[in-house]
């Protein structure tokens, strides 16, 4: 009959977060409260009983003389004073100053200022207080801090007040003069030590440098180098045009042979030839002797003596011919002289194209000699540059050696002659903005130890609020119920109170600032609470939710714990569910303590023992009816008690009765006793087809609920019921009827 059942894990929590937090808070104020009000109570007393002390203050304006000015000694010189305000005021109130201003008025005072006393010195602290002053434009949240210090010191004497702080402010100035000549002069030493190996350094470098022009014979190797690029350039810019040059000359030269058909030296010969008058004088006699040889040939024979003698004359004129060409060529003509009478004939066209010719070729081996020189030069330069990226690489790692060793001589020759200014004129130039005044009378300050007694009872009263929480085992809220349990949280019941006729007239005893549980005189009352039945429909329908898939018929209604109030919600829920058109079954299984029929105000000498004791037909309609619950709920109330309540309960008689009943209602409703210390429910409960198990917030522990948790892990545990919350309506949103 019994479904699978539902295993409980009580050890389920998560971390608390700001609500839970505030939450035990508010469950523990009275623990809150009350020391909250003794740490109030206590600082007040604190308060009244102080005895009246005397104040005085001193403030400082602390500026250096160079504030502002960017000076070389700042690399060198320790300038933190300057900036941080938080190790000026600590250094004020360190433990060495305040021994020498307390051997200043050690004479006044010999008893409270021996400097030689650690308390004292731990005294005289305790009662020095060094602040920065803030400046204010007016508006809020804008203030800033100024180079004014304030010293204040406390005391129950008025004169000891200023006497104490006009020593301080003899230590002050003469400290912080000491020490700022100290820094000083520790960073000139550091000056001095550090010239000669800057000074060794420079001639180093500078020496380096000297040899490395010296060995290549350069003066500025980046100048020397841009000079050999630029003149490299400017050679093959050359080199372009006389290429174009010479292919010019190439062009017009050929042209010019072509036209003369000659070599140029035999050009320059027959020009040479052609413009002598003697060598033209010895062409127009031979061809005159020609002329006459032919003619004569033409009446004689070569034999006769005619002819002959002028062949002998044309030899003789070709040798002086050839003669007077070797004159006008300065050498000798192997030629004969019949081919210098082809020479020597060119007229004015062929001269001027001779000379052409020779003017070009003069022209065209100037260019191609030009050609050879630029070429020369600019292997010369080439090979020159090869060498200057090594050149400047060296010279690169020189020179900024010898500039950065040369800069940092001069700072240090400068940051020299600035400290030792300082040094004469010191450092600081601290200002007494306002004396040491003679003390004044200022109270115990009642606000300010009344705020630390709040803060401390806080404190205090949170920790003992939450100590109190962690000793309780009680659950005390639906989230936490929800935590201990691994079934479902089925629902919320809000908190009430059923009362008799005699106590509606007495006030409830409850603790301050607890709100007063809903109270009602009657089950209908309870019943017709709105509240009460929309967190009963709620119950019922997550139920239905939960249990889809199971056929559950009946169920026991039980709790860890006796509650009285147990009945009414099995009551509540019975009434859900008839409204819904189910048949209900109220049964009452608690044989020994019953209370179904005092809330009913039903007769108790026939119900459930009875049942039992007997063998009895069954019924399967049980006529019990009130007026408190609808028509479709029956009641089975508990029977007188009987002397064994197990034995009847683990009967089969029991199962059969329950198993009867499932067959006629919709749905059995069973109320049983508690789970802890009794088997009464878990025997009734072995008979039925679910558990609903009901916690009381604010009395059920978390160790009752894991017992009873272990207790019922064998049996399908449905879910569990959170009964007692507090607060449950705010979260209701009621909807009315409107009638027209």
């Amino acid at each position: 009959m019994n479904a699978s059942p539902v295993q409980l894990n009580p050890g389920i929590e998560n971390e608390p977060g700001y609500g839970q937090l505030f939450a035990i808070l508010l469950r523990r104020k009275f623990w809150l409260l009350t020391v909250l009000i003794g740490a109030i109570g206590l600082g007040a007393l604190y308060t009244m009983r102080q005895q009246p002390t005397y104040l005085s203050s001193m403030q400082l304006l602390v500026e250096p003389i160079y504030q502002g000015k960017k000076s070389t000694t700042d690399e060198f010189t320790d300038t933190s004073v300057q900036i941080d305000s938080a190790t000026q005021i600590n250094l004020l109130q360190s433990s060495s100053l305040l021994r020498r201003a307390m051997k200043l008025v050690q004479t006044d005072y010999p008893l409270e200022m021996d400097p030689n006393n650690p308390g004292n010195v731990a005294a005289f602290k305790g009662s020095l207080s060094v602040g920065q002053v803030a400046s204010s434009d007016g508006k809020k949240n804008n203030s800033s801090a100024t180079k004014i210090f304030q010293v204040s010191y406390s005391s129950n004497n008025p004169e000891k007040t200023q006497k104490v702080l006009e020593a301080l402010k003899q230590v002050y100035l003469d400290y912080n003069l000491e020490q700022q000549r100290i820094r000083l002069a520790r960073g000139l030493a550091f000056i001095n030590n550090q010239l000669p190996e800057i000074q060794e350094k420079v001639k180093e470098s500078e020496s380096a440098l000297e040899q490395f022009r010296i060995s290549q014979e350069l003066l500025d190797p980046e100048a020397q180098g841009k000079a050999q690029a630029d003149a490299l350039f400017r050679i093959q810019q050359e080199q372009q045009t006389n290429r174009i040059q010479i292919r010019e000359l190439q062009s017009r030269y050929s042209s010019l042979q072509q036209q003369l058909a000659l070599s140029p030296g035999q050009a320059v010969t027959i020009s040479r030839l052609s413009q002598s008058p003697r060598y033209q004088a010895l062409l127009n006699e031979i061809q005159k002797t020609e002329l006459a040889l032919e003619q004569q040939r033409l009446r004689f024979n070569d034999g006769t003596p005619f002819v002959q003698q002028l062949a002998e004359q044309r030899q003789r004129q070709l040798n002086l011919l050839q003669l007077e060409a070797g004159r006008v060529l300065g050498q000798s003509v192997p030629v004969g002289g019949d081919r210098l009478l082809s020479s020597g004939q060119f007229g004015g066209l062929d001269q001027s194209l001779v000379n052409q010719l020779v003017d070009t070729q003069v022209n065209l081996q100037t260019a191609e000699a030009r050609y050879q020189s630029l070429a020369s030069a600019e292997r010369q330069l080439r090979g020159e540059l090869k060498r200057f990226p090594g050149l400047l690489a060296q010279y690169g790692r020189l020179q900024p050696e010898i500039e950065l060793n040369r800069e940092t001589l001069k700072q240090l020759l400068k940051a020299q002659q600035d400290l030792g200014l300082e040094i004469a004129r010191g450092g600081f130039d601290w200002q007494v903005v306002e004396e040491p005044q003679y003390g004044y009378k200022t109270g115990p300050n009642l606000m300010r130890n009344l705020m630390l007694g709040a803060v401390a009872g806080l404190l205090l009263g949170g920790l003992a609020a939450f100590a109190r929480e962690a000793a309780d085992d009680t659950v005390h809220h639906a989230d936490e119920l929800k935590q201990q349990s691994a079934v479902p949280l089925l629902g919320t019941i809000p908190e009430f109170l059923m009362v008799g006729p005699e106590d509606e007239e007495q006030p409830l005893l409850s603790m301050p600032f607890r709100k007063q549980k809903t109270r009602y005189s009657s089950i209908s009352q309870i019943l017709q609470w709105r509240p009460f039945r929309e967190a009963l429909d709620l119950l019922y329908q997550n139920i239905q939710l939960f249990t889809s898939g199971q056929l559950i018929k009946s169920l026991v209604v039980t709790s860890p714990l006796a509650d009285n109030n147990n009945a009414i919600l099995m009551l509540g829920l019975a009434i859900s569910a008839a409204r819904l058109h189910q048949r209900v079954l109220v049964v009452d299984a608690d044989l020994r303590r019953p209370s179904l029929h005092k809330l009913l105000n039903l007769p108790n000498e026939q119900g459930l023992s009875s049942l039992l004791a007997s063998n009895a037909t069954i019924p399967t309609q049980i006529e019990t009816r009130t007026s408190n619950l609808r028509s479709n709920i029956s009641v089975v109330t508990a029977g007188p008690p009987p002397s064994d309540p197990a034995k009847l309960l683990s009967s089969n008689r029991m199962r059969e009765i329950i198993a009867a009943f499932e067959q006629a209602y919709d749905l059995v409703l069973i109320h049983t006793p508690p789970v802890l210390g009794l088997v009464d429910a878990m025997l009734t409960a072995s008979s039925c087809s679910g558990v609903i198990m009901i916690g009381h917030l604010g009395r059920i522990s978390r160790t009752d609920l894991s017992r009873a948790s272990t207790t019922l892990s064998k049996l399908n545990v449905i879910g569990v019921v959170a009964s007692g919350a507090v607060d449950t309506t705010s979260s209701q949103v009621h909807y009315q009827l409107q009638t027209s």
